[in-house]
C-alpha cells in the first residue's frame, strides 16, 4: 500500500499590511517632542519608512482626558474601521496613550485580537501579534503603573508649586482642624482635646500618662485610629500647625514605583510658613513645651532622671534582670547575679548606648518592612482566627439565653411554691434548665478562652498602628521604646535580641566596637 500527502500550495499574493496609527496628547501638555502635530507627522513618515504598510488613516484625539475611553471620538472611530475589517495592525507610541483605564484596555485589547488586529506599542517594543492572551492580560498593570507616574508627577509639582508660594495647606488636616474650601478650619471639639494636651504637659504628665488619660476616657481620634500613644502626643506637641505656623515638606513621595512616602532630611527644601493657619494654643503656650521637652532631654533623647533599660535586660542564664555600672565615664549593663557574686553566668556585659543603637537600627528595618512583616502576619493570623465576631455575638447569645432560663426557673418555682406545678414535674424541669445553663456556661467559657487568644491580634495591631505613626530617625526614641520593648536578652557580647509587643522577638548585632571581651 502506497500513500502519498498531497498538500495544496498556495499562491502567495504579494498583499500590503494595513496600518492604522493612534495617536492622543492632553491639552496641557508641555513636551512638544510628542505633541499632537508632531505626532501626525511621525506616522506619515513612518510608512514610507516601512514599505510593507499601507497607511489607511491617523487617527488622533486631542485635549481629551485618556480615563474613558466613551470620550475619545477618534478611538471609537478606529474601532468601527476594524470591526468593518479596514485595517490590519495598529501602532500606538505607548500603552498609557492608548488607554489608562484598566479596565477598558483589557477589553479593548482582547476585541481587536478576535477581530485578527495586532497593536504595535513603541514605547514598550510591544506587539500583540506575538503574545497570547494569558500575556496580553499583564497590560492593564503596565497602564496602571504609567498613570500611576502620570498622576504622581503632576501633583508633585502643583504640591511644590504652591508650597514656594505660601498657598499650600495640607490634604488631610490635623486633629483639632477641618478642611473647608481649601481653608484650615479649628474644629472646637477636637481643639479642646489638643488645648488639654498641652496644658497637662507642662503641668508635668509625660506623654505616655497623657496617652492613657485620653484613653481612659475614651477620647475618640481620626482616621480609624482608635488608641492614643505617646508617640501622637509627641506629634501634637511638637506640630507647629497649633501654634498657626507650618512647615511643608516633611515628607516626600518618591518619584518612581513603588512609590512610598519618606522622611524629607534634606532630600528636597522645607518650607516654613508663618500664620499660615488660626491657632489652637498661644505661641507662647508651644514654646514653653518645646522648652520644657528641651529640659527633660540629654543626649540622644534619653531622659534624665531615669535608664529606660532598667528591668528590660534579662540574663538567658539565671533570669535575672541585668544592673547598671559606670567604668570611666562609659555606662554598662550586667547580669546582676554575675556581678553580685550570687550566679556563675557566663560575662555577659553591653554598653549602653550599644543597646540603644542596636534598638534604633532594628526599629528602622522593622518600619522599612513593616507591611512585608507585621502586614503579612496581622493577616495570616485573621485568616486562622477568623473567628472573633462569631465569638461575641455567639457570647450575647449564649448570656440572653441564660438569662431567659433564670427568668423561667423563676416561674417554675413560684409555680410550684403556689402549688400549681407538682413536685415531680417542678424537678424535672429544674434539671433540665440547670443542666442547660451548664452547658451553655462551658460553652461561653471556651468562647471566652478563644478570644483570649485573639489578644495576640490585637496586640500585633497595637505595635502596627505604633509604627505607622512613627518617623525613622537615626536618633535613640525612648518613648517608642517604652512603648514596644518588652524585654531584651543578651545571647552573647556580640548579639541581643529584643521582644517586642505581640511576642515579636528580633536580634540585632551589637556594634563591633561596643562588644566587650568575656572574663
Amino acid at each position: 500500500m502506497k500513500i502519498t500527502e498531497i498538500t495544496t500550495v498556495k499562491q502567495q499574493i504579494a498583499t500590503k499590511i494595513r496600518l492604522a496609527a493612534y495617536c492622543r496628547v492632553s491639552s496641557d501638555s508641555t513636551d512638544q517632542l510628542h505633541s499632537f502635530a508632531a505626532q501626525i507627522r511621525y506616522y506619515s513618515d513612518y510608512t514610507k519608512k516601512h514599505p510593507e504598510y499601507e497607511l489607511v488613516d491617523i487617527y488622533a484625539d486631542e485635549g481629551i482626558t485618556g480615563t474613558e475611553m466613551k470620550k475619545r471620538d477618534e478611538l471609537n472611530r478606529l474601532i468601527r474601521d476594524c470591526k468593518k475589517g479596514l485595517i490590519d495592525r495598529i501602532i500606538v507610541k505607548s500603552v498609557s496613550r492608548f488607554a489608562r483605564n484598566t479596565e477598558e484596555l483589557l477589553v479593548t485589547l482582547r476585541m481587536l485580537t478576535d477581530l485578527g488586529v495586532s497593536v504595535y506599542f513603541e514605547e514598550q517594543g510591544i506587539d500583540t501579534d506575538k503574545l497570547n492572551m494569558e500575556m496580553i492580560v499583564t497590560f492593564p498593570g503596565m497602564a496602571a503603573q504609567q498613570e500611576s507616574v502620570n498622576i504622581s508627577g503632576n501633583m508633585r509639582w502643583s504640591y511644590q508649586k504652591r508650597m514656594q508660594s505660601g498657598e499650600f495647606n495640607c490634604t488631610c488636616p490635623a486633629y483639632g482642624f477641618d478642611l473647608i474650601n481649601g481653608q484650615m478650619v479649628i474644629n472646637e471639639t477636637e481643639a479642646i482635646v489638643i488645648r488639654r494636651i498641652f496644658s497637662l504637659y507642662l503641668q508635668g504628665f509625660g506623654m505616655q500618662a497623657i496617652a492613657n488619660i485620653l484613653n481612659d476616657e475614651g477620647v475618640p481620634r481620626r482616621y480609624g485610629h482608635t488608641h492614643w500613644y505617646s508617640g501622637t502626643i509627641k506629634y501634637v506637641l511638637t506640630n507647629e500647625r497649633y501654634m498657626g505656623d507650618a512647615l511643608l515638606q516633611k515628607k516626600f513621595t518618591t518619584e518612581t514605583l513603588p512609590f512610598r512616602t519618606m522622611k524629607n532630611t534634606g532630600q528636597l527644601p522645607k518650607y516654613y510658613v508663618e500664620n499660615s493657619n488660626p491657632p489652637i494654643v498661644s505661641r507662647e503656650t508651644y514654646e514653653a513645651v518645646q522648652e520644657l521637652m528641651r529640659s527633660r532631654q540629654t543626649n540622644n533623647g534619653r531622659k534624665v532622671h531615669d535608664h529606660p533599660l532598667s528591668s528590660k535586660i534579662r540574663c538567658p542564664e539565671c533570669g535575672r534582670s541585668f544592673r547598671r555600672i559606670v567604668t570611666r565615664g562609659t555606662a554598662y549593663w550586667t547580669c546582676a547575679g554575675r556581678s553580685s557574686g550570687a550566679t556563675d553566668c557566663d560575662n555577659r556585659r553591653v554598653r549602653e548606648d550599644m543597646v540603644y543603637e542596636a534598638f534604633t537600627d532594628m526599629v528602622i528595618k522593622l518600619k522599612e518592612n513593616q507591611v512585608e512583616l507585621l502586614g503579612m502576619l496581622i493577616r495570616q493570623i485573621e485568616a486562622m482566627q477568623d473567628r472573633t465576631s462569631r465569638n461575641q455575638e455567639r457570647i450575647r447569645q449564649i448570656d440572653k439565653e441564660i438569662a431567659d432560663l433564670g427568668a423561667k426557673n423563676l416561674v417554675i418555682t413560684r409555680l410550684h411554691t403556689s402549688g400549681v406545678l407538682g413536685a415531680a414535674d417542678y424537678t424535672k424541669q429544674t434539671s433540665e434548665i440547670s443542666n442547660r445553663i451548664t452547658d451553655l456556661r462551658i460553652e461561653r467559657r471556651k468562647k471566652l478562652t478563644e478570644d483570649e487568644d485573639d489578644e495576640l491580634l490585637d496586640t500585633l495591631k497595637e505595635l502596627n498602628g505604633i509604627l505607622e505613626e512613627y518617623d525613622p530617625t537615626t536618633e535613640f526614641d525612648n518613648d517608642l521604646f517604652e512603648q514596644i520593648v518588652q524585654s531584651i536578652t543578651v545571647n552573647d557580647n556580640t548579639q541581643i535580641t529584643f521582644r517586642l509587643l505581640g511576642n515579636i522577638e528580633l536580634t540585632e548585632e551589637i556594634n563591633e566596637k561596643g562588644r566587650c571581651k568575656s572574663a
